[in-house]
């Protein structure tokens, strides 16, 4: 048995609906698999996420307050009143300051834009950078991805004498700022369509009116703030995603190509993933560690030499950022080795002096993947008193629920279910600690506290083609509310496996089932080649991709995840040398000896662990069993498994006697000794047995065998070495006979278990050891 990382939870779409969708679309059922379990259950549904245009984008005068807003900003423009564009410090805001002032640009604005400083002004409206503004000029104040909540700022912003519009996607809360114009997706007086846009899409959105159509050329950097948002993918979220991942494929952007460069990506394979792994990064970490204007700049400049100097500098400081949460995970994990050992809390309260505030939701991030449990990292400042801090969360623990029953110690929080920020005093530290992990122990039991996978696309693989994998490209994107596919290929056998990389920590799989055949690599799984039995039958889900070498294409799965439920046997009777196979041997495992001369053998290389003496000591269950040597008989090693009851059977099976190469004497060797005895009415073993020995070229243990047999049924005396024949001897058969009928069991036991190719012993410890009754010889005298 090989266990899951993971909690696999499998939902199966509805094979009916998948080759009717398949048959109407004309698609493969592994494309059509994915649509269903994402809702898409229609040919004319499907047909709508394949075939998306600019008809998808809603207009933009749907939007509660657009037409004032338009008439407000173009008399603006008129009077070439100073126009700053606000906005945030994340890649959503950068794209969102980037689109709107662009389009602004573009009507001749006079126009600027502004980002507050994390560490300076914090997130969001911030009266003293609002004064300043003022102060240089700025007469018209538009947000973007921000201002929503801005209710005492906005106040005094207006106070001051400047027109303030509010664009903004975040929750509204109990009342709404007191600006010239909030233009939000979902206005409470409002009945736009789709209320699921990013910042940068609502900045869209409001370009889009101002310009009197959409500007597609900058669907590029709606594409990239959406993603890297995690806005959901629908409706015209996806369109504009879509079309703005063709765009940056064959983008002539100094920006674009600067960022593919500096990153080693090719800019014509872009995707979502790119922007969410490669690009939002880049432009988030100006933004993490002090000032996001550089990022914008990159996005706007039109000079090749300019944008690739700054594209230099922003993976620099990514550099620098991925540095900074290297540094602090690590001195969180000393934390937690240090606080917790061995023993895993439910809830994570790290703290450390001067942590950089701009990376630490990171490292909570990096803690709550790691060990699965919610995690908060706080910075601290002795100065101030003061701990500020970020939250992660897992499914079952809602961050802002458990957040707001410690609301007397924490002043300032704010987030949702799954991430949090906050600050608190030092002191109180410990005691949100304590009460966090009491709390957590009230809501997640322990199948909540196992990371859960949901999987949605079962394969088989004559499913799997290259046709098919270049098909996904027609379905994406990928991201939030139409997740990328999980795909499951179960109970397939293992061809072949290989450690492969130049440490040998990754692993390659060759899998079956009947002709049909898939490469797989699994990347840090090396060491589990060691755990798989020969041809052990897997489970495995992860990313189908295709391969591509000397000009061939090929499936393959890149391997998230594994398991087999089966029972596991490990064949190492060839290997003599226990050195090589004990190291490959689990901790847990109990040794199992059947004889007191295995367990003299073996104690000196297993030093440290107890050998089981069977029939001596008290067998229990156990993962994993190492049988160190053969059983007696059939019943002895089939009351040994009962009692074990392992999931994984190490075989090593030393033998001190082996009976296999000795055979057993057959009909006529029997039949001549009776009648040598009979003809001579008594035979001196102690002085004649070396004489018959070699007049026969028997083996004196043959004789002596025999010799039992006939006593044991009847047929002589053995009294101190004198055999006697009896006369009165009835006829019977031998296998009544205890000695020959236990060394015609270990015969057969030694060719079952010491001799029999693999697949014929996994068949024997199958069926529990039940070993077929052998049809025996009856020899008759």
């Amino acid at each position: 048995m090989i266990q899951s990382k993971k909690r696999w939870q499998i939902e199966r779409p509805d094979e009916q609906l998948v080759s009717q969708l398949a048959k109407d679309v004309k698609l493969s059922t592994m494309i059509a698999k994915i649509l269903v379990a994402r809702g898409v259950t229609t040919s004319e549904q499907a047909t709508a996420y394949l075939e998306m245009d600019e008809s998808n984008l809603h207009d933009p005068f749907l939007l509660y307050g657009m037409k004032e807003t338009v008439e407000l900003i173009k008399q603006a423009i008129t009077e070439q009143k100073q126009i700053t564009v606000y906005g945030d410090y994340d890649c959503d805001g950068v794209t969102s300051v980037t689109v709107l002032t662009t389009a602004l640009e573009r009507l001749d604005a006079n126009v600027n834009f502004a980002i507050p400083n994390r560490f300076e002004h914090g997130y969001g409206p911030n009266k003293d950078y609002f004064a300043q503004l003022h102060a240089e000029g700025t007469e018209i104040l538009i947000t973007v991805d921000n201002g929503i909540s801005g209710i005492e700022e906005v106040a005094f912003a207006k106070s001051l004498g400047m027109t303030v519009i509010v664009t903004d996607h975040h929750e509204i809360g109990e009342e709404l700022p007191a600006a010239d114009a909030v233009i939000h997706p979902r206005h409470p007086e409002g009945e736009y369509p789709f209320g699921e846009l990013a910042g940068v899409g609502v900045a869209f959105k409001l370009a889009s009116a101002l310009l009197g159509e959409p500007p597609l050329d900058l669907l590029e950097f709606v594409a990239i703030g959406t993603v890297a948002d995690l806005v959901p993918l629908k409706d015209e979220n996806r369109y504009a995603v879509k079309e703005g991942i063709r765009r940056l494929r064959r983008s002539v952007r100094p920006a674009i190509k600067a960022l593919m460069q500096v990153s080693g990506h090719e800019q014509n394979g872009l995707t979502e993933e790119t922007i969410g792994f490669t690009i939002g990064p880049r432009l988030n970490a100006p933004g993490r560690l002090g000032d996001a204007d550089p990022a914008v700049y990159l996005l706007k400049s039109d000079d090749e030499q300019q944008a690739m100097g700054i594209a230099e500098e922003l993976n620099e400081i990514n550099k620098e950022r991925q540095q900074l949460v290297k540094e602090i995970a690590k001195e969180a994990e000393q934390q937690v080795a240090l606080r917790y050992g061995d023993k895993i809390p439910h809830v994570f309260v790290i703290e450390g002096e001067d942590w950089n505030l701009g990376v630490v939701g990171i490292v909570a991030s990096r803690l709550t993947e790691k060990y699965y449990r919610p995690s908060i990292i706080l910075s601290v400042d002795y100065e101030t008193g003061v701990a500020k801090g970020s939250a992660r969360s897992i499914e079952g623990f809602d961050l802002f629920k458990e957040l707001s029953k410690n609301k007397e110690i924490l002043p300032h929080f704010g987030g949702h279910e799954m991430a949090a920020g906050m600050s608190l005093k030092i002191e109180d530290v410990e005691l949100l600690r304590e009460n966090l992990n009491e709390q957590a122990k009230q809501v997640l039991t322990d199948e909540l506290l196992q990371p859960k996978l949901s999987i949605d696309v079962p394969l088989a693989l004559d499913e799997i083609d290259i046709a098919s994998i270049e098909a996904l490209e027609l379905i994406r994107p990928f991201g939030v509310g139409f997740s990328k596919p999980v795909f499951l290929l179960e109970n397939l056998e293992t061809i072949s496996t290989r450690k492969i990389g130049a440490a040998k920590d990754h692993l390659k799989l060759e899998m079956g089932d009947g002709d049909e055949r898939l490469d797989a690599i699994y990347f840090g799984a090396g060491a589990l080649a060691d755990e798989m039995a020969p041809q052990c039958k897997l489970s495995l889900t992860g990313d189908l991709q295709i391969n591509e070498w000397n000009g061939r294409k090929k499936a393959q799965l890149l391997v998230g995840d594994v398991k087999c439920e089966d029972w596991q046997l490990f064949d190492y009777r060839g290997v003599r040398d226990p050195a090589r196979w004990l190291p490959l041997i689990p901790e847990h495992a109990i040794f199992i000896a059947f004889t007191e001369q295995a367990t003299q053998h073996f104690a000196p290389f297993l030093q440290g662990f107890p050998i089981l003496l069977v029939g001596r000591d008290e067998l229990v269950s156990s993962g994993s069993i190492v049988l160190l040597d053969m059983p007696q008989d059939n019943e002895q090693l089939q009351k040994t498994i009962e009692a074990t009851q392992p999931d994984r059977i190490y075989l090593h099976l030393y033998v001190h006697d082996s009976m296999y190469f000795e055979k057993m004497p057959d009909r006529q060797q029997f039949g001549w000794y009776y009648s040598f005895l009979k003809q001579r009415g008594s035979f001196d073993m102690k002085n004649q047995l070396d004489t018959l020995s070699k007049h026969k070229g028997w083996k004196k243990d043959m004789i002596k065998f025999m010799t039992k047999v006939f006593y044991e049924l009847e047929f002589v005396t053995l009294e101190n070495g004198e055999i006697t024949m009896l006369a009165s001897a009835d006829k019977r058969d031998l296998a009544e006979a205890p000695s020959y009928k236990k060394r015609q069991q270990q015969i057969k036991l030694e060719e079952l278990l010491l001799y029999a190719p693999y697949q014929d012993l996994k068949k024997v410890f199958d069926s529990l050891q039940k070993i077929d009754a052998v049809e025996e010889e009856k020899l008759w005298i």
